[in-house]
């Protein structure tokens, strides 16, 4: 029996897996006693091509998922029960032995891949059996070595993002390799377009009857995105070329004008398995904790917005290791220092309080028009827990002096279903007074409160209490336990929203800005409360709006030049950026803040810009470690120590060359 190869000792050996299909194909089982002979059968070959895509769900499978894409950025610092803290503090545990094993596992799932695709390439080029039903013809043919093609160029593009320069392996191999020189980043994108340009004459943009698989809208939009992030570099050499620029455009527009994949109506409809969408529970609740909907997740994963996710199943047989970002965002809210009348359950999920959003990625949002702000963070907690319960015993009852009806008195408060926890994103000037806060029934959380008229102002929201983000709340779980980590909803790559953004942001950095705010302006368009519409209650309690105001915010969201053609006190710009040019980028930084908050892409899109060492001091106090040399990860150590030259292991002197610079 041959083994499939290990690149620089990583810690996977590359076995081919077995996946079954009912409109996803998600299972992934080791079949490591197979041959080589088999992935030369039609059927070996449809299951390898299979098993090339199970690698894209490690980006949401356990919490390098917020470590590696989110921590360490202007949006979220470190929450009360944090794990990881290295990834945003910059300290001395981000380094080459990774002893969370992060680095090593990016490392080894990416290649892993790639070593999938490499062989499915090569196998499938070779096959040549006009009785296949699966393979027999050319079209069949090409079109499964184009989903690897592709597949490959995503692997490459997520590993030159993180790592920069790397070993290019486009040759599979059945024997042990040590020697993987690495090759520039250039080169690495080279090969990254190639490969996606490629399949043009193959895919359809029609979304795939197996939801999942790569199309030419999924090619093109990263094609159109590795074009944009070649063409982002200032200062760095990634082989960037005049012509990059006007290919994002080319090829991002074609994804946009092809009509398969449209924005959703309502912002609120790519994440509404979330609690803070759903009718809470109702009096007469008898505590037991509300169960998911699992069609609701449905809905979320199959919306035509999405161009491109990792597929998740709600089937124990089939989930694997499930999407465990729900777990990461929330506050807590049911323990501890619980909010009355608040006990766990599967809508608010496990907080495991990793983040907690900045600052920054709170006041970026115009809150009173832009609705995306009250459609990505969770502001009210509803009560859940009977009377009975303990959590319950703190919410008082009404007396004689305060019942709205005598029929209320001695009864608490609070009722089931009722606004137990209310975070209240007020601003400094609205600092609320014990009086103010006196008004509600439920218990407050202001941003900004005074104790006294004339006292310094303070805050409720801290590493405990905060804004959770719902938009990988995941009411559904692989079992009934609510200690169950694993959710069902799929692990979004890439939605047509981010196409709009990368077409806007290629014209404006081409200095046509009337053709960029076209395309930026449909995203915020989208992100205005309809006409009809209900608000948040902030609007009118805090923003200056009336309860009765049913009005479109959308005049109020189309964004005009002088967004960055001034210094527009809106858009929060770091001092040293001054020049129009230089506040477009940060324009468009913003707009995908508000748009894709914590949608794990902003270390990229930071790193892209070559912007995150200036926006992530400005806006991160978490973040004291911080240096220019972190736009890159370390080389994981295990890999360099594995590799060989002409037959010998490296010298320390030639494994420090090929460490990236800052690491030891």
């Amino acid at each position: 029996m041959k083994t499939f190869y290990k690149i620089a000792g990583a810690a996977v050996v590359i076995a081919m897996s077995t996946v079954v299909s009912c409109k996803k194909f998600i299972k992934e089982e080791l079949v490591t006693t197979l041959t080589l002979d088999y992935y030369k059968t039609d059927q070996g070959l449809e299951d390898l091509v299979k098993s090339a895509y199970a690698p894209l769900r490690w980006k949401f499978e356990n919490e390098q998922s917020y470590a590696m894409w989110n921590f360490g950025t202007d949006e979220f610092r470190l929450g009360d029960q944090f794990n990881n803290e290295h990834w945003n503090k910059y300290n001395g545990l981000l380094n080459p032995n990774g002893s969370d094993g992060f680095v090593n596992g990016l490392w080894s799932t990416n290649y892993g891949g790639i070593n999938r695709c490499n062989m499915g390439i090569e196998l499938i080029g070779a096959f040549a059996d006009p009785n296949s039903r699966l393979l027999g013809t050319p079209a069949q043919r090409n079109q499964r070595i184009a989903e690897l093609r592709a597949l490959r160029a995503f692997y490459y593009f997520q590993m030159v993002q993180q790592f920069g320069g790397i070993p290019l392996v486009n040759q599979s191999s059945d024997t042990l390799r040590t020697d993987f020189p690495r090759a520039s980043v250039a080169e690495i994108y080279n090969q990254i377009i190639g490969d996606l340009r490629s399949v043009a004459p193959v895919l359809s943009y029609a979304i795939p009857s197996e939801r999942g698989r790569i199309s030419k809208s999924v090619a093109y939009h990263f094609l159109a995105k590795a074009y944009l992030t070649r063409a982002s570099a200032v200062t760095e050499q990634r082989g960037q070329k005049s012509s990059d620029l006007d290919s994002a455009i080319v090829f991002g527009d074609s994804v946009i004008k092809s009509g398969v994949h449209n924005l959703e109506a309502n912002y609120a409809n790519l994440f509404s398995a979330s609690y803070a969408n759903h009718t809470p529970p109702k009096p007469g609740f008898d505590g037991a904790t509300p169960l998911g909907d699992a069609s609701k997740i449905a809905s979320n994963n199959n919306s035509t917005e999405i161009i491109f996710a990792a597929q998740v199943s709600n089937s124990l047989a089939l989930a694997g290791s499930g999407n465990r970002v729900h777990l990461y965002f929330g506050t807590q809210y049911d323990a501890g220092i619980p909010i009355p009348g608040m006990i766990r359950d599967a809508f608010n999920g496990r907080p495991f309080r990793r983040l907690r959003p900045t600052d920054y990625a709170m006041d970026i949002f115009d809150r009173a028009n832009d609705s995306r702000f009250f459609k990505s963070f969770q502001t009210a907690y509803y009560r859940n827990a009977p009377t009975s319960h303990s959590n319950s015993s703190a919410i008082p009852v009404f007396t004689a002096a305060n019942a709205p009806s005598p029929d209320l008195v001695g009864k608490k408060v609070v009722g089931i279903g009722d606004t137990a926890g209310l975070f209240i994103v007020n601003k400094p000037e609205q600092a609320l007074l014990p009086a103010d806060i006196a008004k509600f029934r439920a218990k407050v959380y202001a941003r900004y409160r005074k104790a006294s008229p004339t006292a310094a102002i303070t805050s409720d929201f801290s590493d405990n209490k905060y804004l959770t983000l719902i938009k990988f709340l995941d009411g559904v779980r692989l079992t009934a336990d609510l200690q169950e980590e694993r959710g069902i909803r799929n692990g979004t790559l890439a939605r047509v929203a981010e196409t709009y953004l990368i077409v806007g942001e290629a014209y404006g950095r081409k200095g046509d800005y009337a053709k960029a705010l076209e395309y930026v302006n449909i995203v915020r368009k989208r992100a205005a409360y309809k006409t009809g519409e209900v608000k948040n209650p902030h609007n009118w309690l805090f923003y200056g709006g009336s309860e009765s105001d049913l009005s479109s915010t959308e005049p109020a969201m189309v964004a005009t030049a002088a967004l960055f053609t001034t210094n527009a006190s809106s858009e929060l710009y770091p001092p040293t950026v001054t020049s129009t040019e230089a506040r477009f980028i940060h324009f468009i930084l913003n707009e995908r803040t508000r748009e894709l908050c914590g949608e794990l892409y902003r270390w990229e899109d930071l790193v892209r810009t070559e912007s995150l060492y200036d926006r992530t001091k400005l806006y991160n106090a978490d973040a004291t470690n911080l240096a220019p040399t972190h736009k890159l990860r370390p080389i994981p150590l295990p890999q360099i120590i594995a590799l060989k030259h002409n037959g010998q292991p490296l010298s320390n002197q030639e494994m420090a060359a090929y460490q990236n610079p800052g690491y030891q």
